[in-house]
């Protein structure tokens, strides 16, 4: 299936897909010949050629050693992987990557930051309308790239807060919820991570206007986003941030303590 890029996306594929047809015809090589050299079908280099397909780091890799290119095209990798994500998740990421402290609240299923790669890929393969299979695996490839801040050295303090729902909702199944509610565990036990619940009981509630997210800057800056139905919208006017901070902050208060909350999280996998 063809992919639709953004301008920046666009223009990086165009270019990687220029510099593949030109090794390959300064090879003498026909799109035939080349993909049979490198393991792919015909269809596909013209694909890549055309800038309508991602090419696989192994792609490249093979191409490289076949046209001879010296790793001048293996070195394309990196812009490919970046350019592969939609733009609204590569600026998310870009911000991600400059937080000294991150904030998120969720409402409906877990921030993607915690999600495992099977949670991630069932949510998507849930949307309506529906994505492709290559939307998906594209999608998916993006958030769980996103999530190497968790591990991030200097390590950021993450915070986030949980509708109690989104932890006993069985997306993608019981196994999957089972994975899930695992790996919330051992996130939850890092120094530099907390996890809260927010319990449905609670009368009183701060986060009834949906899910928002405060991010704190290397350079001071604070910048909050906003989750809708069909966009997601980073904030960066003081006012507006000052009430989304506000807010968390009112939501944290709220919800259960990060202690509480992972032996409830522990007591749900017991249940599951």
């Amino acid at each position: 299936m063809d992919q639709e890029w953004d301008d920046d996306s666009g223009a990086v594929m165009r270019a990687v897909g220029r510099q593949i047809k030109l090794w390959r015809e300064a090879a003498g090589l026909k799109q035939a010949e080349f993909g049979a050299a490198i393991g792919y079908g015909e269809e596909m280099v013209s694909a890549v050629e055309r800038a309508r397909r991602i090419p696989r780091p192994e792609f490249l890799d093979k191409a490289d050693e076949v046209l001879g290119a010296d790793g001048k095209i293996s070195a394309m990798k990196k812009d490919v992987a970046e350019a592969r994500y939609p733009k609204k998740v590569r600026d998310l990421a870009k911000l991600e990557r400059e937080a000294v402290e991150l904030g998120g609240y969720g409402t409906h299923n877990l921030h993607g930051l915690l999600q495992t790669e099977d949670y991630a890929r069932a949510l998507f393969e849930m949307r309506r309308p529906a994505y492709t299979e290559d939307d998906i695996e594209r999608l998916v490839a993006a958030r769980m790239a996103r999530q190497e801040i968790v591990e991030r050295r200097p390590a950021p303090t993450l915070t986030f807060v949980q509708e109690e729902v989104t932890l006993q909702r069985p997306i993608g199944g019981t196994m999957v919820l089972r994975r899930q509610l695992e790996h919330l565990l051992d996130v939850g036990k890092l120094r530099n991570v907390e996890i809260q619940v927010m319990p449905t009981c609670r009368e009183d509630h701060a986060g009834m206007g949906g899910e928002l997210g405060v991010v704190k800057l290397n350079d001071g800056t604070t910048v909050g986003y906003s989750e809708g139905p069909l966009t997601s919208r980073v904030i960066s006017n003081p006012k507006e941030v000052q009430i989304l901070e506000l807010r968390y902050g009112i939501i944290r208060a709220q919800a259960l303590t990060p202690r509480e909350s992972l032996a409830y999280i522990e007591k749900l996998l017991g249940e599951t």
